[in-house]
């Protein structure tokens, strides 16, 4: 074989390896491209997550809590009356 044509041979298949390097070169970054960012979106997702549990339960304690100073204030309004009864007592004792 003449030596032109087993250079442009060996030309031809080195521009095709390279072609076919770089292809796979550049899925293979795709790929991990692709695989970070699912990653980061899930664990994006896990943090919105743990916030929405701590918001609700922030809801519920709001909520209890809310519950909680009704029954004392309402408790406080018994005594408050119950108090007011006594001192007319007192003051009928007194006189």
């Amino acid at each position: 074989m003449d030596i032109t044509i087993i250079t442009a041979v060996t030309s031809v298949l080195a521009a095709v390896s390279g072609v076919a390097l770089g292809w796979a070169g550049r899925a293979k970054a795709a790929k991990r491209e692709a695989e970070e960012s699912a990653e980061a979106e899930a664990v994006q997702r896990a943090d919105v997550e743990y916030i929405k549990r701590g918001v609700d339960d922030m809801k519920i304690e709001q909520k209890l809590q809310g519950q909680r100073f009704e029954a004392f204030s309402e408790r406080l309004t018994r005594v408050e009356e119950s108090a007011k009864q006594a001192h007319k007592r007192i003051d009928r004792l007194e006189e």
